[in-house]
């Protein structure tokens, strides 16, 4: 595997992370070093890092302390 991929993977936590537990990558990586733009398309989706999935993860916390509010009233 090229210095740079590796080096870009161990930059990053998450990245690392999913590289361990997902074997299938290092030969993908080892092959193709272009192929990261896709790695790190999978580890947003695998860590639900999207922009979709943080405004859904704020409505969702804005729907909880409405219904507590409708509660206490």
């Amino acid at each position: 595997m090229y210095l740079q991929t590796l080096m870009e993977l161990k930059k990053n936590p998450k990245m690392w992370e999913l590289f361990k537990y997902n074997s299938y990558w290092y030969k993908e990586l080892n092959r193709n070093p272009e192929s990261i733009k896709a790695y790190k398309e999978d580890m947003k989706n695998k860590y639900h890092l999207r922009t979709t999935d943080k405004i859904s993860d704020a409505i969702d916390n804005i729907d909880i302390i409405s219904n507590v509010l409708n509660a206490l009233k």
